[in-house]
């Protein structure tokens, strides 16, 4: 299983994290089982997923900064999943370049959320990445 794929299921399980109550390593346990994993991709979506609810905080933080005009409760739920996992790659995950983040956050978008949640999300992970590539002192976090 690629990447790709690997992102899709941790967008799936950030989204029923939020709607499920549930234990979360139930839940991550239950997709890796279910999807039959390997290592790698066991270890990626364990980060994604993990490093989201730890850093959701900040990462919805940078959500409202950048969507102007809506709050969080306005957002789709699998929009907000999309958003946090690539906001978490932006700035925690080294390994991936910015533009793929974004490219593949739009990506999700057009398969599992309505016509308006591309653009949305590609204006809002575009303002962060911008205000996170400006030299040390101005705007960096």
């Amino acid at each position: 299983m690629g990447r790709r794929a690997s992102r899709e299921i941790a967008m799936k399980l950030l989204y029923q994290i939020e709607i499920r109550k549930d234990s979360k390593a139930e839940q991550v346990w239950d997709e890796i089982e279910e999807y039959k994993l390997n290592t790698k991709d066991v270890n990626y979506v364990k980060d994604i997923v993990e490093g989201v609810c730890d850093n959701k905080e900040s990462i919805d933080n940078a959500i409202r900064e950048h969507a102007k005009g809506w709050k969080l409760q306005r957002i789709s739920k699998v929009d907000l999943a999309i958003l946090r996992l690539s906001i978490y790659e932006i700035y925690h995950r080294e390994d991936i370049p910015i533009n793929v983040s974004i490219n593949e956050a739009i990506e999700l978008a057009k398969s599992y959320s309505g016509e308006e949640s591309s653009p949305f999300i590609n204006g809002v992970l575009g303002g962060i990445a911008k205000k996170k590539s400006l030299p040390t002192g101005e705007g960096n976090t």
